[in-house]
């Protein structure tokens, strides 16, 4: 198998290097192209009697989530050193902005060939290895296994779409996961599809974003005066919406009911920062002439009715803001995205129908009463309406919310014990 993929990436890189490159030039920084390929000169020799543990969150939302997994290892072992990889240059800028005190060593993930796995392997020399949720690369599997450090999978998780496309390639899954030494996931269902794809040491152990989203600071007060929101006006949060489809719906939805209530401010954060004009331009196209609503941009530090939240890591914080949260990638038939949170905060959500990769959360959330499903604009509209309207509904979710996240409390310190058991 090792022979096999890697000469399916020699024979493929003439379409994944240049678009790597094409890539990185998209964004507004560039990654380290000496750490992608295993030159960690940051990191030092590994001293006699230190102990190291690499841990890999690919991109932003796994960063976000790695905060209280870090804080734990840390707790129960100031002494260990700990490497943190990224893949994605959002996920690097959050973890220097937001992370700093939680990690040693910060280092872009090298890309998956062997020279560059093994040059990366020798540097760190872990004693083991924690991977977030589900990035498995096999060179670096067998990078790992070749320095004997043991790998976990860490808040793992294989979404309805993830494991209908695995399946069709379960011998490869099989060959990777040899390499793993344990698998240590959020939901039974997520366990049960690890163990028919080969993987060995299940154990559930739940999902450390409600760890995280438990975190946040509650600061309604402080962050509608930095978005220069009225203190009597009521929010509505629109969270990562990821496509056209679900823009025009959102925002199709939230006109009528903006132009009706003066005393209404709409936070629209688009999943990615770079389709922030995008949004604002859609918004504009579907607004009457001599509209009311002003529309603005939070990087401006614009005053606006409809504001489209275009800078990083804010999201979490802007919830704080809310009477309603609207959650995107469940309009469209995208899997939908984190609702945590939003409940984490006692807010109410509303949702789409097509939350695949997050069903388990989004189902409990549903039949506790803490959020709702919404499928077409008027739908979207209606419901957006009647919460705004009725304070005693709002309350009832609110507690309902809080309590589902209450209950769910845990899992980073159950992670970082199994993590920590290797050392001994």
């Amino acid at each position: 198998m090792f022979l096999l993929y890697n000469l399916i990436l020699t024979l493929l890189s003439p379409i994944w290097v240049p678009w790597m490159i094409w890539r990185s030039k998209k964004r507004q920084e560039s990654p380290n192209w000496q750490e992608r390929q295993g030159l960690y000169n940051s990191i030092p020799k590994k001293e006699k009697g230190e102990k190291r543990i690499w841990v890999h969150a690919v991109s932003l939302g796994e960063m976000i989530a790695v905060k209280p997994f870090l804080q734990e290892l840390k707790l129960q072992n100031p002494e260990v050193k700990i490497i943190l990889s990224t893949t994605t240059i959002s996920g690097h800028q959050s973890a220097r902005e937001k992370l700093t005190e939680w990690f040693d060593y910060l280092v872009y993930f090298p890309i998956d060939l062997p020279r560059f796995q093994l040059r990366a392997m020798q540097r760190v020399r872990p004693d083991v290895i924690a991977i977030m949720e589900t990035e498995l690369w096999f060179n670096f599997l067998w990078a790992a296994d070749v320095f004997n450090a043991p790998a976990y999978i860490v808040n793992g998780r294989n979404s309805d779409r993830a494991f209908k496309n695995s399946q069709k390639v379960k011998w490869f899954y099989k060959a990777m996961f040899k390499y793993l030494k344990g698998c240590l996931v959020q939901t039974q269902a997520d366990a049960e599809r690890f163990s028919y794809l080969g993987a060995q040491g299940v154990r559930v152990l739940g999902n450390v974003k409600f760890d995280e989203a438990a975190s946040i600071i509650k600061s309604t007060t402080d962050w509608k005066k930095e978005l220069h929101i009225p203190i009597n006006h009521r929010v509505v949060v629109i969270g990562s919406t990821r496509s056209e489809y679900e823009v025009e719906l959102t925002q199709r939805a939230i006109i009528p009911i903006l132009t009706e209530n003066p005393h209404l401010t709409v936070i629209h954060a688009p999943r990615h920062i770079e389709a922030a004009e995008e949004v604002m331009s859609a918004m504009e196209s579907l607004l009457p002439p001599n509209s009311s609503i002003s529309c603005g941009f939070r990087s401006k530090n614009d005053m606006a009715t409809y504001l489209v939240l275009d800078s990083y890591g804010e999201l979490a914080g802007v919830y704080n803001t809310a009477d309603i949260v609207v959650i995107g990638g469940g309009f469209d038939k995208l899997g939908g995205q984190n609702l945590i949170q939003p409940l984490a905060l006692g807010k109410p959500v509303i949702h789409g129908p097509n939350m695949f990769n997050f069903r388990d959360i989004a189902t409990t959330s549903v039949s506790a009463g803490a959020s709702m499903v919404c499928s077409t604009s008027l739908e979207l509209q209606h419901s957006i309406e009647s919460l705004l309207s009725d304070e005693t509904q709002r309350g009832t979710m609110s507690q309902r919310a809080s309590e589902l996240v209450q209950k769910n409390l845990g899992a980073s310190k159950r992670y970082a014990e199994a993590v920590l058991a290797e050392l001994d």
